[in-house]
């Protein structure tokens, strides 16, 4: 479950842009701020169902940007390169560029 939770909130925030307003807040208050279902339906009056499918609708669209823009797994493999190299180089001016590098993402 936790590996789900990080996948989806990485895959967040690569694409939340896409979503709109009212999938941004369900998908904010649900894994980043850990609402509950019952607590979200509370706040915007809709049932928990409502909110329940929006959140599992928003999840598939995620999955779906992610597997025609691979963001997150380019992300993933540029992570391991870095780590790669910081493991190998020891000069100051080669570190100073991998966190140059680090810092992009």
């Amino acid at each position: 479950m936790l590996e789900k939770t990080t996948r989806i909130n990485y895959l967040f925030d690569f694409y939340q842009a896409l979503l709109t307003p009212k999938q941004r807040n369900y998908m904010e208050m649900y894994y980043l701020e850990d609402y509950s279902l019952g607590e979200i339906s509370e706040l915007f009056q809709v049932s928990r169902q409502a909110v329940y499918d929006n959140i599992k609708r928003t999840e598939t669209m995620l999955e779906s940007y992610e597997s025609k823009l691979h963001l997150y797994e380019r992300f993933q493999q540029r992570t391991k390169l870095i780590q790669k190299l910081e493991e190998t180089v020891k000069d100051s001016t080669s570190m100073t560029l991998i966190q140059q590098l680090k810092e992009i993402d």
